[in-house]
């Protein structure tokens, strides 16, 4: 249909569910609908903002800022926080093109999964060293980073092993890396920390029933 060429022209494939509302319904029903996608469209970005926020209350402003806020502090401030992050992601998307907004979101994907090991590891074992696991984070992040870029920043990574190729997500091969660095380091610092391995110590009697 010519009269939609210039929508996908400008938006591409996802022009297709709006033409299709333009061209099936009457406009004050697309009005509706278009309305329905924006407040979609903005329920993710409230949610994430309201986590970073948070975050960014609990364990940084409340550790290094102000050590004793009240709630009514403590909540002043994460409002404040939530709302910079909406403005800054509002800008990014008005003035960055779209395509590294997903590029971003490919990398932001690598990045955050290297987190992984020292999170899960750390809460249900004490056997790792805290450093084997910060440098294990760093080589992966590092790793994951040089992969992406290396492939243009596509998701996945042709990794050669035997003579073979074998493409995979660059995150799942990265946070593999991330613990294969943890697993080896960790004798490595505790040697030279002569650091004994902590034993867990909780008793049956200290869980609730």
């Amino acid at each position: 249909m010519p009269e939609y060429a210039a929508g996908f022209k400008q938006f591409g494939n996802n022009f297709a569910v709006p033409a299709l509302f333009l061209h099936s319904f009457p406009a004050w029903f697309v009005g509706f609908a278009f309305a329905a996608i924006g407040i979609g469209a903005l329920v993710p970005a409230a949610i994430m903002s309201i986590a970073a926020s948070n975050l960014y209350t609990r364990n940084i402003h409340h550790e290094f800022f102000h050590k004793s806020p009240t709630a009514k502090q403590e909540a002043q401030m994460a409002k404040w926080v939530s709302l910079i992050v909406k403005l800054g992601a509002l800008v990014f998307i008005i003035f960055v093109p779209t395509q590294y907004a997903i590029q971003l979101q490919l990398l932001g994907g690598i990045w955050i999964i290297q987190t992984l090991p020292s999170v899960l590891l750390g809460a249900y074992t004490r056997w790792f060293n805290d450093w084997a696991l910060l440098v294990g984070w760093a080589v992966g992040t590092v790793a994951g980073t040089a992969m992406a870029i290396a492939t243009h920043l596509t998701p996945t990574y042709p990794l050669a092993f035997g003579g073979y190729s074998l493409p995979g997500y660059t995150a799942f091969y990265t946070v593999i890396l991330n613990l294969l660095v943890a697993f080896v380091l960790t004798p490595v610092f505790n040697t030279m920390t002569a650091r004994k391995t902590p034993v867990d110590e909780t008793a049956a009697a200290d869980y609730l029933a």
